[in-house]
């Protein structure tokens, strides 16, 4: 069962978290399929300017990433901080 965020990311054990995020279905996040030989390359370099895009958006640095044919795997440190002065206000 899903948890509130407030329960699963506590600042005060750690500011690093380690993301994992895996594709279904044998499906390729980039790279050459094997299967089919098509070549999904091209998807690596969308990935790369979406996590530095996304890191400007959310109090989040990276600390390190890896993009591997059917996973991505990003190491993240919660900036404390710039989390203390984001606030509820539109």
């Amino acid at each position: 069962m899903a948890r509130p965020r407030q329960t699963t990311v506590s600042l005060d054990d750690t500011p690093y978290y380690h993301c994992c995020s895996r594709v279904v279905r044998k499906a390729f996040l980039c790279g050459i399929d094997s299967t089919t030989g098509e070549n999904y390359e091209h998807r690596r370099e969308w990935v790369d300017s979406r996590i530095l895009e996304l890191k400007t958006i959310f109090a989040i640095e990276i600390c390190a990433y890896a993009g591997m044919s059917n996973y991505l795997h990003i190491m993240l440190k919660v900036n404390a901080d710039k989390v203390e002065s984001l606030s509820d206000v539109c």
